[in-house]
């Protein structure tokens, strides 16, 4: 996807905007009382050791990684966190707002996913570090911000996270580091071996995609994504696609020249639910990916995995 931060809130636009004026005006009078209260937890009732790091990430995909990381020694809340919500048109809450007010360490997907975030950061003032992962990468809004789809931005942020968490606290910093090789080395074990299988086996294969959640995926594993990028962008966006590129991937699942349709069920528009109907049709497998954990209460690894073995099945079929 490569959404700005226009198209982001411009599927409700005065509905977003009114939302997030609340949340910023909230997280000011919350940041007000700070100074004459004690540090509080998620529910703003429970005071958490110095050694206990606080952190909001504003997308569960960063925060199932940041809880791992941090394990005893952090306290992780995530603002998105339902399968059913459309992360492009999230509008935060007072509540929201009072749980990034009382944040250590606050995680953004940023590059224009997640423009509300910078609105209440923006608000705060406060001293807190900021990670914003679009940074890190070195991916400006207007880039594709689906970076959790990259193993090497995962990666990346999995190293970052780590640092921050000591930064805040220096004092457990063996801890974090152990926590961080377990994560690398055994926890993402079966996602990257899946990886690297799904890579040997089938690299080159054609794929048709509903959007371009999955770019980095198909990087990643070597597919050859031949859905015009214009109609991934725009699908992205929400803005009109093309009749030509509609007529493009009729031809596709027509000809059977796609081996798999890869579907996001977090943006499905009549376009996409009449394509995904004409690949079905065709016979042509269809996998369902997210841009949130699913089912709710998943670990990064466990949802990715799942979504990567669904794929190399039905790679294994089109291609038997």
């Amino acid at each position: 996807m490569t959404p700005s931060q226009q198209s982001l809130l411009g599927r409700a636009p005065g509905t977003a905007v009114a939302a997030v004026a609340v949340a910023v005006v909230a997280l000011t009078m919350i940041l007000a009382g700070c100074a004459m209260t004690p540090p509080a937890g998620g529910q703003g009732s429970t005071t958490f050791s110095p050694r206990v790091v606080r952190v909001v990430a504003a997308e569960n995909v960063w925060g199932s990684i940041a809880t791992q990381l941090g394990g005893a020694h952090a306290h992780v809340v995530s603002i998105i966190t339902n399968p059913a919500t459309d992360p492009h048109a999230f509008e935060p809450t007072a509540a929201d707002a009072r749980e990034l007010a009382d944040a250590q360490v606050a995680v953004q997907n940023g590059a224009g996913y997640d423009p509300w975030m910078t609105r209440l950061l923006a608000a705060d003032g406060g001293a807190r570090t900021v990670l914003d992962v679009g940074d890190l990468v070195g991916v400006a809004p207007g880039g594709n911000p689906h970076f959790w789809y990259s193993p090497t931005y995962v990666d990346k942020f999995i190293v970052a996270m780590t640092a921050d968490l000591i930064r805040a606290d220096p004092t457990d910093r063996t801890y974090f580091v152990d926590r961080r090789v377990h994560f690398e080395q055994v926890d993402l074990a079966d996602y990257r071996d899946t990886i690297a299988r799904i890579r040997a086996r089938f690299a080159g294969t054609s794929v048709g995609a509903s959007e371009s959640v999955v770019v980095y995926l198909c990087q990643a594993l070597g597919l050859h994504l031949i859905t015009p990028p214009a109609f991934l962008r725009a699908v992205s966006e929400g803005t009109d696609v093309s009749a030509a590129d509609k007529a493009t991937i009729d031809a596709q699942i027509g000809d059977h020249a796609i081996a798999v349709y890869l579907e996001n069920t977090q943006n499905l528009t009549p376009d996409i639910q009449t394509q995904v109907a004409a690949a079905r049709a065709a016979r042509i497998p269809v996998v369902s990916v997210s841009e949130t954990l699913e089912p709710v209460g998943s670990t990064f690894q466990g949802w990715q995995t799942a979504q990567l073995h669904s794929l190399e099945s039905a790679l294994e079929s089109s291609h038997a």
